[in-house]
């Protein structure tokens, strides 16, 4: 059995777990895959929206993120059954060695029989993905949306003018380029202009809140920072078409 010692006499106290640990650690590693296909599947569901291709293309990467969500999920259930086992081994002491793999699958069996659907809903890229994909869909225009959101029949540079509000940052009064939303409060920002006002206010040992009209947040931190994909794409489709309107 990996992790044990080839002196091993039965006790626990000869149990080695870092070649388990370690195992352990790689696995982690295997999360940056799992990101990064992620991101791939939300960027081309993206590029679907904008291109106004047929739905049923835009569907096969959300269920892409539904499988990845899912594989995420597993990930982390076996993750914590692995740890929970050696921690509980750790603690009990046993006169025998126990069986390390069935008590890993016990465990994680244990977690996976709680899975849900809701899940999904503390799976921040997944989260990101929904939210992101439902806010091109409405700066793009698309008919579904304006039905949904009761806007149906709305002149189209109303829609556009209102559009144009979000695409000013709050701390430069300019249109932004790299936009990031706050995932607390929800008001987006220049990325640099942000950051710079964060790093400020941190070196005075203050907190740095959020410089939008009316919001009552007083804590932004770099980790509620996240990438506005959506919004950095509505800007440059609405720049193109300001572009060949002026032409």
């Amino acid at each position: 059995m990996p992790g044990r010692s080839s002196s091993n006499s039965g006790s626990t106290g000869f149990i080695s777990f870092s070649g388990v640990e370690s195992a352990l650690s790689s696995l982690k590693n295997f999360q940056a895959c799992i990101n990064s296909g992620m991101d791939t599947a939300s960027s081309v569901a993206l590029d679907l929206v904008e291109s106004q291709t047929e739905v049923s293309s835009e569907y096969s990467m959300d269920k892409a993120m539904v499988e990845f969500a899912t594989l995420d999920r597993q990930l982390n259930h076996y993750v914590k059954a692995v740890q929970s086992t050696i921690n509980h081994v750790k603690e009990e002491h046993p006169e025998k060695i126990p069986d390390l793999k069935l008590l890993v699958e016990k465990k994680f069996l244990a977690l996976q029989s709680k899975n849900s659907d809701a899940d999904f809903q503390n799976n921040e890229k997944f989260v990101q993905f929904k939210q992101q994909l439902k806010e091109l869909k409405k700066q793009c225009g698309l008919q579904a949306d304006r039905e949904a959101d009761g806007t149906e029949g709305v002149d189209e540079d109303i829609i556009v003018t209102q559009s144009q509000t979000n695409f000013t940052c709050p701390i430069t009064k300019e249109e932004m380029k790299k936009p990031v939303k706050n995932k607390v409060c929800g008001h987006t920002y220049e990325e640099d202009a942000i950051v710079r006002m964060i790093e400020s206010r941190q070196k005075r040992k203050k907190k740095a809140y959020c410089p939008q009209i009316g919001c009552s947040h007083t804590d932004i931190r770099k980790s509620d920072l996240i990438q506005d994909e959506a919004l950095r794409r509505a800007i440059e489709n609405h720049n193109k078409k300001r572009h060949r309107h002026s032409e």
